[in-house]
């Protein structure tokens, strides 16, 4: 009899020492695969963030999208984007002060920008610290990609409401007592240059 109960005891301690060995082992896998899971969904959202961003931009050139991401632009944050060299003819200068601020703020609300959007958000953080020059580059391929799509007169009309735009934004500040001209040699370099990108992408967009 006793021997049957050491038996059972050896049978039963073996079990729950093998149930022991067997439940980390089991944590393992059930990491691992909690850990694809993730990667998946993670995987899954980007290419759905990069298929948004793409409708909303037109832009088809995957290595591009991917840029914009990695530089936090959305199809929410793309109207941020547009207007980069607004931002870039008010840190000309040096300084943004607060005219040139409002008269782009103004120009983000004219184009639908919500003032709790994250794009909104990305827009006045540009305002208050320089931007690297990597983000006028974005905006150069933006351009490039977006006038691809579009008729010449869709592009004149986008290149003349930027500049005026631009125009509006050097002549918010600057001058002396109200006198002389209001917009700087800076300024008017930035604007040169919007112009010129402009005249690349058209002839791009022709070829």
């Amino acid at each position: 009899m006793n021997s049957v109960r050491t038996l059972e005891g050896a049978s039963m301690g073996h079990d729950v020492f093998g149930d022991r060995r067997k439940s980390p082992e089991e944590e393992f896998f059930r990491r691992q695969d909690a850990a694809l899971i993730a990667r998946r969904r993670t995987e899954e959202e980007r290419r759905a963030a990069r298929a948004a961003l793409a409708a909303a931009s037109h832009i088809t050139d995957d290595a591009l999208l991917d840029q914009l991401m990695t530089l936090g632009i959305s199809a929410d944050t793309l109207i941020a984007l547009s207007l980069v060299p607004l931002v870039e003819v008010a840190w000309a200068d040096g300084s943004v002060e607060d005219a040139e601020k409002q008269a782009i703020l103004a120009a983000a609300r004219a184009a639908g920008l919500d003032e709790m959007s994250a794009g909104h958000k990305r827009l006045e953080s540009c305002l208050s610290a320089r931007p690297q020059t990597g983000l006028k580059q974005m905006w150069r391929h933006y351009i490039t990609n977006i006038c691809t799509t579009l008729s010449a007169e869709e592009r004149d009309t986008l290149k003349t409401e930027l500049l005026r735009q631009a125009r509006c934004v050097a002549d918010a500040a600057g001058g002396f007592m109200g006198l002389g001209s209001k917009v700087s040699s800076q300024e008017e370099a930035v604007i040169a240059e919007i112009d010129a990108a402009f005249k690349g992408a058209a002839e791009q967009a022709r070829s």
